[in-house]
């Protein structure tokens, strides 16, 4: 009983750790660059400080992503109101999958897996990798394509670079995210602050 006992402590500890869930501050929703301007700014840099991105500007990227704005809707449209997409964040403490309804991040594993998407030494030094899944082969790009849109305009508004990016190992990093034999990594998006 005693052995039995500590096996389910040791699987409830490994659980919470891999578990781990991190609340990120409210987003900031109001000011910013004019959306003009924005769209005016935006454009692909792909050059990357190390400098982390702070919780905040972290909060703001997903909200622009993927968060919930007017009556629990989402920053961006779907196919038939499909809602089926998925924003991963790839930093140096882990895999996580955020969570718009909580607002928080869950931690997938505590790995680093960035160097996947080394295949372009331009990206080794971005501090934040977003990797965009879904479910539905025909309507997910699209889904994908109006959530990477919005970081890249946010990104112009806040003075980040960014570059979208679809050279990687798709099935790697699928791998690594633990997706569901119907999900797939449709593209990520690399952001950090200039050198």
């Amino acid at each position: 009983m005693l052995k039995l006992l500590s096996f389910l402590s040791a699987l409830s500890i490994s659980f919470c750790a891999v578990a781990q869930e991190i609340k990120l501050p409210a987003p900031q929703t109001e000011g910013g660059m004019p959306l003009l301007n924005a769209v005016a700014a935006r454009k692909t840099t792909r050059e990357f400080s190390t400098r982390p991105i702070d919780a905040q500007t972290l909060s703001e990227i997903l909200w622009t992503a993927w968060g919930l704005t007017h009556d629990g809707k989402h920053s961006i449209p779907t196919s038939q109101n499909k809602q089926n997409l998925k924003v991963y964040v790839l930093q140096a403490d882990g895999v996580w999958l955020y969570n718009p309804e909580k607002n928080t991040i869950e931690n997938i594993s505590k790995k680093d897996v960035r160097s996947i998407l080394n295949t372009q030494a331009f990206v080794k030094n971005a501090p934040l990798h977003l990797a965009f899944v879904g479910s539905d082969k025909k309507n997910s790009p699209m889904h994908a394509g109006s959530a990477y849109q919005n970081v890249g305009l946010y990104c112009a508004s806040k003075g980040l670079n960014n570059v979208v990016r679809g050279y990687f190992d798709h099935p790697a990093l699928g791998k690594e995210l633990n997706l569901k034999d119907n999900e797939e990594v449709i593209v990520t998006q690399a952001v950090g602050w200039s050198k």
